[in-house]
């Protein structure tokens, strides 16, 4: 099944392609992103809402294309910091989007606090034939106060998840699917492709 993905970050297409690959053959999804999809367009996240971005790119992919399609949006949430980042990740050291930055303030804002507790949550938006899906993945971790590793992106180089002793960025991206929030949401949208197949008789 081929589903447009509603976003131009290589780093998350990179890691989905490498979930969905490892699917079997009748449950493969092949993504298809905006640039192929011909989209050259940045769709905005102007909403207080993880769900709210995430409709808001599926959405905007579908009535552009008709076509079905999904998209993603990512919150840290930490949990001395009041859920901060959250819906405002990308920016929160303001609209540069600079992965270091954003860094920077997580780890000054947090160095006053023992508490280190923090949590991956995504959500997916799915729209098939114009009805929308949503579909929520959750990591939780710690984060550390100095970053580690040189895989990965945004936050992954201070944020070890669960069950591990290294962060995200000192991963594959094959070992960090198995902790990722984002892969975690895209099996409950496989799960629910299968309940579709399975309930069309196909």
């Amino acid at each position: 099944m081929k589903l447009i993905f509603a976003s131009n970050n290589q780093h998350k297409i990179e890691e989905l392609k490498s979930f969905f690959k490892n699917e079997s053959a009748d449950d493969r999804v092949e993504i298809v992103s905006l640039s192929e999809a011909g989209l050259d367009i940045e769709i905005p996240e102007p909403h207080n809402t993880l769900e709210e971005n995430a409709l808001e790119k599926s959405q905007t992919v579908y009535k552009l294309t008709g076509r079905d399609c999904f998209s993603e949006d990512t919150g840290l949430e930490i949990e001395a910091l009041n859920g901060e980042p959250g819906v405002k990740s990308a920016r929160y050291a303001g609209e540069n989007r600079s992965f270091k930055e954003n860094i920077e303030k997580v780890l000054a804002n947090l160095s006053s606090y023992t508490n280190k507790k923090a949590r991956f949550r995504a959500v997916i938006s799915l729209i098939i034939d114009g009805k929308e899906t949503r579909f929520e993945g959750i990591c939780n971790g710690k984060i550390v106060n100095t970053p580690r590793g040189l895989e990965g992106f945004g936050y992954d180089p201070i944020f070890i998840p669960e069950n591990s002793d290294r962060t995200f960025a000192e991963m594959s991206i094959d070992e960090k699917n198995q902790f990722n929030h984002r892969t975690k949401a895209a099996a409950k949208l496989v799960a629910y492709l299968q309940t579709m197949k399975s309930n069309s008789g196909i």
